[in-house]
């Protein structure tokens, strides 16, 4: 996440779009920008802060503010009060806009009427963008833009941002002089003093919209999706397939993945002299960053099915369907949402709790979002599983590695449980009910733009992460792997002389009561910087540990050659709870403003690894004797 950062803004005009969740603001912003977009943070607060630029048709270069969303001017959450203290001029480095965009959803305008009388009392000229007309009109739902525009006293344009519909009127308006005038006195005055739910339901009547629409077809699948016994069945079995489709969806690509690595790594080997520059290249980089690279469509297959979900509307249910479930162990359904998107990666879903306005509930959902899953720690259990577990069906096509890999996202999600009805137990506000107040927006058709360009960016990440972070500590690791060299004589690898092999062997007498020998535990240290370097640091210690014989292998065929199966098992149980990165830890510190919650953090996730593997080291070696 990037530093926050003052920035002295050149004068000239800025627009600042403002609008209620889930009314398209975002997907507005980013057709508007483009690729004219940073990201950084609003000073001295942790809420991330978009700007971009806009070129008018006339060629007038505006700077774009995504504020985030709200219902009110009445902020609840460190979210809306950004909002409110920029449309009040009270930002820290931001001064206040020349123009807002109010982005309404035209399905639902009486309660997004709300917010734009708000803003329009800050005294700051306004303008409509109407959004969601497709799906009002899909309902029936036709709105006299122009007889709004009078009833409002403000420009009125109809928009669908998922597509780039009225953009270019838009973009016209802008380019009007009186669009960036404020309202009169008389007429601000008259804002101010009115009563907001008269002059919503006045509105409505001369536009006819305030006759009941009766059932939408979103109230007839909630009624089997929000089923108090069909609904969680539904949504375990999604998540249940999503796990099994992360396995059986993934093998032809990684397998193709995986061949091409081998082949590299032996015509680059063969065209090299035997000497340290061929060890750096076939042990070191190719060796290490092919063995994460192969787990790539395991993430996007991961990152697919979560992108669905979120962009069908489904999401705020199963919000919903768990509120209960969360309320038992002190939280709220609320703190879901952050809870899922840690699945994707801890950062975002630590950074989504700035949606919840509860303190107390925040806190304990920043402390347990490290438990969830997230997608650096798959290539880990890829690997582990695909070696271990044997690939056939147990039951009704239901795969053995996929059931075990679900198995494994559960055990996380029940330890998070776990440590928040701890919490719960020993603090009193935890002990206190909080009722779950959220929207829930209409189903709709997931965009294949937007998926597209989801995955993208997850992609990108990921090989700028293998391209960087990866690259440079595979290749730190191969240097202190390789020197010194080893004395005359020597019997043993290469590597078992090195700096590495001796580091590995001291960090051994802690590891060892869980079942790690000095390769595992070697490649958990590079792992504290990205939890997939783990699989890179085994892939370069094993094949540096290798003979001549067998140093072509593939690292699976090796770690099954060296570990026992409770090892592989203890490996997997560390993982679960495993401490986090460093860009996770920093990123708490960035939340909490402090380093006692990262440390709380450190130390509880450190003992209940450790406590964990050496349970299922001794339990598993007993049993299989």
């Amino acid at each position: 996440m990037r530093e926050a950062v003052v920035h002295i803004h050149p004068a000239g005009p800025l627009l600042a779009l403002v609008g209620n969740p889930n009314c398209g603001k975002t997907a507005l912003f980013n057709r508007l920008t483009g690729s004219r977009q940073k990201v950084a943070n609003y000073a001295g607060v942790t809420v991330e802060r978009k700007e971009g630029r806009l070129r008018t048709a006339a060629g007038k270069l505006l700077r774009v503010l995504d504020l985030p969303g709200t219902y009110s001017l009445y902020p609840r959450s460190p979210d809306e009060r950004v909002t409110v203290d920029v449309l009040a001029g009270r930002a820290q480095g931001e001064k206040r806009p020349d123009l807002v965009v109010c982005v309404l959803d035209a399905t639902n305008l009486r309660r997004n009427l709300r917010l734009f009388f708000a803003v329009q009392r800050q005294g700051v000229p306004c303008v409509v963008a109407l959004n969601m007309s497709d799906l009002a009109a899909r309902r029936g739902i036709q709105v006299d833009t122009q007889r709004f525009s009078q009833l409002l006293g403000v420009p009125v344009v109809r928009t669908v941002a998922t597509d780039g519909h009225g953009l270019d009127e838009l973009r016209a308006v802008l380019d009007q002089p009186e669009t960036w005038q404020a309202a009169d006195a008389a007429q601000a005055g008259e804002a101010a003093e009115g009563d907001d739910q008269q002059r919503i339901t006045t509105i409505l009547r001369e536009l006819k919209l305030d006759s009941h629409q009766g059932e939408l077809p979103s109230d007839k699948v909630d009624r089997i999706v929000l089923h108090p016994v069909l609904g969680p069945i539904i949504l375990a079995v999604l998540l249940f397939f999503l796990f099994q489709a992360v396995f059986s969806w993934a093998e032809p690509p990684k397998d193709l993945i995986e061949g091409g690595i081998a082949w590299l790594g032996e015509k680059v080997g063969g065209l090299l002299p035997e000497g340290y520059f061929r060890s750096l290249i076939v042990d070191g980089l190719i060796a290490g960053v092919g063995s994460v690279l192969v787990f790539l469509p395991q993430i996007l297959i991961l990152f697919f099915f979560i992108l669905i979900l979120e962009e069908s509307g489904y999401l705020p249910r199963a919000a919903f369907l768990l509120d209960r479930i969360m309320g038992s162990v002190g939280l709220s359904g609320r703190s879901f949402i952050p809870l899922l998107s840690s699945f994707a990666c801890a950062i975002p879903g630590i950074m989504a709790t700035r949606s919840i306005a509860n303190p107390r509930d925040r806190l304990v959902t920043i402390l347990i979002a490290p438990l969830m899953t997230c997608s650096a720690r798959l290539p880990v259990y890829a690997l582990l599983i695909g070696a271990f577990i044997p690939e056939r069906t147990v039951w009704g096509g239901i795969g053995l590695q996929g059931l075990v890999l679900f198995a494994l996202y559960m055990a996380g999600i029940l330890a998070a449980m776990g440590v928040a009805w701890v919490l719960k137990r020993f603090t009193s506000s935890g002990r206190q009910v909080r009722p779950l107040m959220m929207e829930l927006p209409s189903y709709h058709w997931p965009h294949g733009r937007s998926i597209a360009i989801g995955l993208w960016q997850r992609t990108e990440i990921f090989i700028k992460r293998v391209g960087t972070i990866i690259l440079s500590l595979t290749l730190l690791l191969w240097l202190l792997s390789s020197f010194p060299a080893p004395p005359p004589g020597a019997t043993g690898a290469p590597i078992e002389y090195s700096i590495a092999g001796m580091l590995g062997r001291a960090l051994a007498v802690v590891f060892e009561p869980i079942g790690f020998n000095w390769q595992i535990s070697l490649a958990l240290v590079p792992g504290l910087a990205a939890r997939e370097i783990a699989v890179s640091a085994l892939g370069t210690v094993y094949s540096l540990s290798a003979t001549a014989e067998d140093a072509a292998q593939a690292l699976t065929p090796l770690i099954v050659q060296t570990w026992s199966l409770p090892t592989a098992f203890s490996l997997l149980a560390w993982y679960v709870f495993a401490p986090q990165c460093l860009s996770t830890i920093a990123a708490v510190k960035r939340e909490t403003n402090g380093y006692k919650i990262p440390a709380i953090m450190l130390a509880y996730l450190f003992g209940l690894a450790y406590l964990a593997s050496w349970l299922t080291f001794r339990i598993s070696s007993w049993l299989i004797g």
